[in-house]
């Protein structure tokens, strides 16, 4: 799933078990992180209760207190920074590989990467089958590849960014993008998690994927069906005449289909079991060459030389102005002020925030009615309001922060490491294990202490090998103790663990996917259908014993 992101051998990772730690005590620091994060989230305005980096220092916080618990029940303090170095080691790979995310994101868009992507992806998908069709383009590269995150920063990106400009929700085209990733992700031979969870549960991979299909593709058909009605149902930019975005795009990069020979590089290196590191930095090296074959007009025109515009684009910001002036022209004062005190949806338009709706040039013409009488002068201005909007989106959509963008998702990845290895190294993710084991009485009550212990370790523990290997550690004997195959086990850590780590923000996955896709994880939560889904799929399969593989007792 993470692309050779962890540099120690998982399936080792040793459980802390701390006997001075009760239940309730090991509960302390997860509660008091909970209520720090609820009351940034619905009391504090703009949710920056301790500024840009809230999110952090409250991990941090949570930390602390966990530190101060593990101090009370013996723990010492080099036992805590060893958990925590061995967390932060684990996630050194991912940090690059989201650094190179930045860098490839900056240097394909100059290259004219990804608007050629959102060039002939707008003359194919059409808004009535776009998230469906999202969800099988990534399901079908993450399979290739064995890897979601791979899945995200090349065709996710791409994807993202023609739905941007059909007028689409980025919520529903992520959670679209990262259900198919983590189908795919999950069904593929290649992925790390796939072959982990059988290796902790005592199966075989083929056997599990074999049997995980009886969940999974039950939950990726209902998937696809509610993608299907959402599309039907949506309405985007109400314009299905794209002609406007093509032409735009057209005058400003020069579009060829070469340009599709980078990302079909980067996804043939990771078919050839590259390392995901080599891949990225191919894959920003080649488009650095192609920047200066097919853009160089553009490299030449964003700064004072070609060189500082590719050094510009991998590190920091690089933004393609696009001209809105002629159709600003048609707007008097009285009209922009219009617009700007039309809080439900327009007034957006003018600042650096995304606008709050769609709409369709009947709205535009609707809005203008109240100031005008004449036809001709409303459906005027509704065509220009309407470019207006367009241009916003594709402005937002034609830049890249680099690097630098992917600092925020870096330190919030770095502080879940340093509480999660608190938490491990004072006992408390035993403990709390321990005590959801305790309860599991009954076959049901087993796989829903499993669940809910996958779903705790993702929100705790920040990591989604630790969701699988603690867990399947720890409840392997239980299952065999009820007469269950251990691919019950397996199925029940990939549709509990894996598939969740991307809801949790920060969590590596959930930072990562929001970080690469630019959407926030509760903009995309509900949609990511597939992700929490699968839990429930497990469970109803466990409540009425369908498919529940038993052995013979010992």
């Amino acid at each position: 799933m993470k692309d050779d992101s962890s540099n120690i051998d998982i399936e080792d990772q040793k459980i802390i078990n701390n006997k001075e730690l009760s239940f309730i005590e090991a509960l302390i620091p997860v509660i008091i992180l909970m209520s720090l994060l609820a009351y940034n989230i619905f009391f504090v305005e703009g949710q920056e209760w301790f500024g840009a980096y809230t999110n952090q220092i409250i991990l941090l916080l949570g930390g602390g207190v966990a530190a101060v618990v593990g101090f009370f029940n013996k723990t010492t303090l080099s036992t805590m920074l060893k958990e925590i170095w061995e967390n932060l080691r684990s996630v050194f790979v991912p940090i690059i590989i989201l650094f190179l995310v930045g860098a490839l994101a900056g240097t394909w868009l100059i290259s004219g990467v990804i608007p050629a992507m959102v060039y002939y992806g707008l003359q194919v998908l059409s808004p009535e089958i776009f998230l469906p069709a999202s969800v099988i383009i990534a399901a079908v590269i993450s399979i290739a590849t064995g890897s979601s995150w791979t899945t995200s920063a090349t065709v996710g990106i791409a994807l993202i960014g023609i739905g941007t400009a059909l007028g689409i929700n980025p919520g529903m085209i992520a959670g679209a993008v990262i259900s198919g990733a983590y189908f795919g992700d999950k069904m593929s031979p290649l992925s790390d998690t796939t072959n982990l969870a059988p290796a902790m549960a005592g199966t075989d991979l083929f056997t599990h994927i074999k049997y995980m299909a009886i969940t999974t593709v039950p939950t990726i058909i209902v998937t696809l069906i509610v993608f299907s009605i959402i599309s039907i149902s949506i309405d985007s930019n109400g314009n299905s005449d794209t002609t406007f975005i093509l032409e735009t795009i057209d005058n400003y990069f020069n579009i060829t289909p070469w340009l599709f020979l980078v990302p079909v590089a980067v996804v043939v290196l990771i078919l050839l079991k590259t390392k995901p590191l080599v891949a990225l930095v191919s894959g920003v090296c080649l488009a650095i060459i192609f920047s200066f074959i097919f853009q160089p007009k553009l490299i030449n025109s964003i700064s004072e030389s070609s060189t500082k515009t590719i050094v510009q684009s991998i590190l920091t910001d690089t933004n393609i102005k696009i001209s809105d002036e002629e159709y600003l022209a048609v707007f008097s004062e009285i009209d922009i002020k219009k617009i700007n005190n039309d809080e439900d949806r327009l007034e957006n338009l003018f600042s650096d925030n995304d606008l709050k709706g769609s709409y369709t040039i009947e709205d535009l013409k609707t809005f203008f009615s109240t100031s005008y009488s004449n036809p001709e002068i409303i459906q005027n201005k509704a065509e220009n309001l309407d470019k207006l909007i367009t241009i916003k989106r594709l402005k937002k959509l034609f830049s890249s922060g680099g690097m630098n963008s992917m600092l925020w998702t870096i330190y919030l990845i770095i502080c879940a490491m340093v509480f999660g290895g608190i938490m491990d190294g004072i006992g408390a993710l035993s403990r709390i294990t321990k005590a959801l084991l305790s309860v599991a009485t009954t076959v049901f009550g087993l796989f829903a202490s499993t669940v809910i212990s996958c779903l705790g370790l993702n929100v705790v523990a920040s990591d989604q090998y630790l969701a699988i290997v603690i867990p399947g550690k720890m409840f392997k004997k239980a299952y065999e103790d009820k007469c269950l195959a251990p691919e019950n086990l397996s199925r029940t850590l990939e549709d509990s663990g894996t598939v969740t780590s991307v809801l949790i923000p920060w969590n590596t996955c959930g930072a990562y996917q929001s970080g690469v896709l630019g959407v926030s994880v509760a903009d995309y939560f509900v949609y990511a259908i597939f992700n929490w889904l699968s839990p429930f799929t497990t469970l109803l399969f466990a409540a009425f014993r369908l498919k529940i593989k038993m052995i013979a007792s010992k």
